[in-house]
């Protein structure tokens, strides 16, 4: 990755820990609007990691329900 797409990865990891830890589903907006005041490039990188990031976690959690459910003794795969 490239030195943007780094920074946006790093800061939507933060935000996204911050707003599990503060219950704000909303945080990252906020974020993004003050990333887009002076870097669109930032802010564009921002959001598609925190986009997939919500979309590994809903999957993830999807996936470990599935395997609780149908395969009885499995157990779940680990948060990544």
């Amino acid at each position: 990755m490239g030195v943007v797409e780094d920074l946006a990865d790093e800061l939507a990891k933060d935000v996204l820990k911050a707003a599990d830890m503060a219950k704000d589903v909303d945080l990252y907006k906020k974020v993004s609007e003050i990333v887009g005041d002076s870097s669109t490039t930032l802010q564009d990188a921002y959001l598609t990691a925190v986009r997939v990031r919500i979309a590994e976690r809903r999957a993830r959690s999807y996936l470990n329900d599935y395997i609780s459910k149908n395969l009885k003794n499995e157990t779940p795969i680990a948060d990544g």
